[in-house]
C-alpha cells in the first residue's frame, strides 16, 4: 500500500487515478511515500524518512526546495504543459485587452447606467466609440522568449490570427523544436528581438538566470509602442524598470498575471490575479498527469518530467525484481553496486543508467529479489543516496 498526502485543492480526476487497492490518499498522512500538492510552500518543513517523490500539479516548482531534495533521493516531478491552453488563452486575452479599448470601452458603456432614453444613449454611443479605437493583430509581430509547451502553442495561435512570430530561446529542446512551427523566426538574441516586436511575451521558468532578465537594459531595446506580456512569473520582469519605462513613454503597455505595488495606480499596466492556469480543465489535466507520473514512479521506478533527477524509463524483465537507485553522479558507483550483487550471486537481467548533472538514477533488474543484506551492501556504497526494490 503506497501513501499519498495532499496538500491544496486536488481536482478529483486526478485523486481518482489512486486505485483504492494500492494507495491510501488524504492530507492527513503521517508517512507518506510521495505528496501531491499545487502552491503549497514545502521550504522549511520537516521531511519524514519515508518521502519518496513530490509531484506538483503544474509547471513552476519554486514552492519546493528542489536541490535540497534531490540530495536526499527525492524526486520531484512537475506537468509540464498541462496547462499550456490555458495560458495561451490568457495571452490572446492580454494582447486583445491591451490594444482594443475594451476595458475602457467597458467602463465608459457601464458609466452610462442612469441613462433610460436608449435613443440617445446609442447616439451617444456612436458619438464617443471613437475615444476607443484599438489595433488589430494581424500584421503584427509577436516575439516569444522562452519556447517550450506554452510558447509552441502561443506561437502557433499568433501564426492562425496573421502575425509575425519570432522567437529566442537559448536552451530549446530537441523536444520543443519539433513542436515548434517553421515559421517561427529564431533570434539569435534576446536584444535583436526585443527591438523588432509589437508584442513580446515571456514563457520562461522562474531561476537565477531569469530573475529580471527584463530590466532597465533589457527595455531599452523596445519600440515605444509595444506591448510586454508576463504570464511566466513574476520574477522574470523587474517591476521597478517597467514603470520607469512606461512613466517615460518607452513602452506602451505592460500586460501580467503578477500585481505589485504600484501597478494599480499606473493606467497603462493591467495586472490580473495569478489566473493563467486556472482553469477547470487545467486544474483537471495538471492533476492527472502529476498523479500519473507519481504512480509510473512507485510502482516502477520511472522518472517522467522531473525537475531534479533524469528522465528514465525501461521496460521491465518479466518475473524480475527491480532494484531503483538514487546516487551522486561520480565515477564508480555502478561498479560497486554491481559487484555487491555479482558477490551474492545476483543475475542481472537488464539495467539503464542516466545522469543529469550532480546526480545520477539507475534501474536494475535482477532474476530474483536480492536478501535485505545485499540491498543493505549497495546502500552502504559510497555516494549511493537512496535504494528501494519494486
Amino acid at each position: 500500500m503506497f501513501r499519498i498526502k495532499t496538500y491544496n485543492a486536488i481536482s478529483v480526476k486526478g485523486l481518482e487515478r489512486f486505485g483504492r487497492e494500492r494507495y491510501e490518499v488524504g492530507h492527513d498522512i503521517a508517512h507518506p511515500d510521495a505528496v501531491l500538492l499545487r502552491s503549497h510552500k514545502l521550504h522549511g518543513e520537516a521531511l519524514p524518512p519515508s518521502l519518496l517523490a513530490v509531484a506538483r500539479a503544474g509547471a513552476g516548482v519554486n514552492n519546493i526546495p528542489v536541490a535540497d531534495y534531490g540530495q536526499q533521493g527525492i524526486v520531484v516531478f512537475n506537468t509540464p504543459g498541462a496547462n499550456a491552453n490555458a495560458v495561451k488563452e490568457l495571452v490572446l486575452a492580454g494582447m486583445l485587452l491591451a490594444t482594443r479599448g475594451i476595458l475602457p470601452g467597458i467602463a465608459y458603456a457601464q458609466s452610462l447606467a442612469g441613462m433610460d432614453d436608449a435613443a440617445a444613449m446609442h447616439a451617444l454611443l456612436e458619438k464617443e466609440k471613437s475615444r476607443f479605437a484599438g489595433h488589430e493583430l494581424k500584421g503584427k509581430t509577436l516575439g516569444l522568449v522562452g519556447l517550450g509547451a506554452i510558447g509552441a502553442l502561443v506561437a502557433d495561435m499568433a501564426l492562425a490570427l496573421g502575425m509575425k512570430v519570432l522567437g529566442y530561446d537559448p536552451v530549446l529542446s530537441v523536444d520543443a523544436a519539433w513542436r515548434l512551427s517553421n515559421a517561427v523566426q529564431r533570434m539569435e538574441n534576446l536584444p535583436a528581438l526585443l527591438a523588432h516586436a509589437d508584442y513580446v511575451s515571456l514563457h520562461v521558468p522562474a531561476m537565477d538566470a531569469t530573475r529580471h532578465l527584463i530590466n532597465a537594459e533589457a527595455l531599452r531595446h523596445l519600440r515605444p509602442s509595444a506591448v510586454l506580456l508576463n504570464f511566466a512569473r513574476e520574477t522574470i520582469v523587474d517591476p521597478a524598470a517597467v514603470l520607469a519605462a512606461l512613466q517615460a513613454g518607452r513602452l506602451g503597455r505592460y500586460v501580467c498575471d503578477f500585481p505589485e505595488p504600484g501597478f494599480a495606480a499606473e493606467p497603462r499596466v493591467i495586472a490580473l490575479p495569478h489566473i493563467g492556469a486556472s482553469t477547470e480543465e487545467s486544474e483537471e489535466n495538471c492533476a492527472v498527469m502529476a498523479a500519473d507520473q507519481l504512480i509510473d514512479f512507485l510502482e516502477h521506478g520511472h522518472i517522467v518530467n522531473s525537475v531534479n533527477y533524469p528522465a528514465l524509463r525501461m521496460h521491465r524483465a518479466p518475473g524480475s525484481c527491480r532494484i531503483a537507485i538514487a546516487n551522486d553522479n561520480v565515477a564508480g558507483v555502478l561498479g560497486h553496486v554491481l559487484s555487491a550483487l555479482a558477490d551474492a550471486g545476483v543475475n542481472v537481467l537488464d539495467m539503464s543508467n542516466r545522469s543529469r548533472e550532480a546526480l545520477a538514477y539507475n534501474l536494475i533488474d535482477v532474476a530474483s529479489a536480492p536478501e535485505p543484506a545485499v540491498i543493505d551492501a549497495i546502500r552502504r556504497v559510497p555516494h549511493v543516496i537512496r535504494v528501494r526494490t519494486l
